[in-house]
């Protein structure tokens, strides 16, 4: 089967709450059943490793490790990395557990994939980064850093090392321009 890779896009996946990994693992054997790795890419579930707290203080197991616990981002989707096609888009629908898919308007009509600006910030947060991300960003661009102990910080992008994903963000600190060194994905255009 050929295929013109640009134009692989994001569609996000709606499934019943709770069983988001259950779905996606699903669709992933389907995928593979049916021969569709050229079509349906990636399936992810949006989640992330956060602390588990005890009375305010993170817990930790009997070798005296930190306990930690995965938080879905997204409860009742998952997102779909493919190229649309009428073979693809029946696979994903029929797969047990999927209820729809978003921008799908019935009758037959197909969905609309995500934008990247709309993707991109959902990847992130899961630590992945593609090439693609980076040229939509160049220095004197308004950042917001949206993980690490600087979270929630804005400022402006000064340098991108595309080699190591290092960004370097001026931010304001008691009224003095600070430059912060970033990871490139923790942080998302404003």
């Amino acid at each position: 089967m050929a295929n013109n890779l640009g134009d692989k896009q994001w569609y996000i996946v709606t499934t019943y709450s709770m069983s988001e990994s259950k779905t996606a693992d699903n669709l992933k054997k389907r995928i593979e059943s049916m021969n569709m790795q050229d079509y349906i890419l990636r399936v992810l579930v949006a989640e992330q490793e956060e602390p588990v707290l005890k009375d305010g203080i993170q817990a930790v197991d009997k070798a005296g490790n930190p306990k930690f616990k995965m938080k879905n981002l997204y409860p009742g989707y998952i997102f779909v990395e493919m190229i649309m096609t009428d073979e693809s888009w029946y696979i994903v629908r029929n797969t047990p557990g999927v209820t729809g898919i978003a921008g799908s308007s019935g009758g037959g009509q197909k969905p609309s994939p995500v934008s990247r600006e709309e993707i991109e910030p959902v990847l992130k947060r899961m630590g992945i980064v593609d090439d693609a991300m980076y040229s939509r960003y160049e220095a004197g661009d308004a950042v917001k850093i949206i993980s690490g102990p600087l979270e929630g910080t804005e400022g402006t992008i000064e340098s991108i090392d595309r080699e190591s994903g290092q960004i370097r963000v001026i931010t304001l600190f008691f009224g003095r321009a600070t430059p912060v060194d970033c990871d490139f994905s923790e942080i998302e255009k404003l």
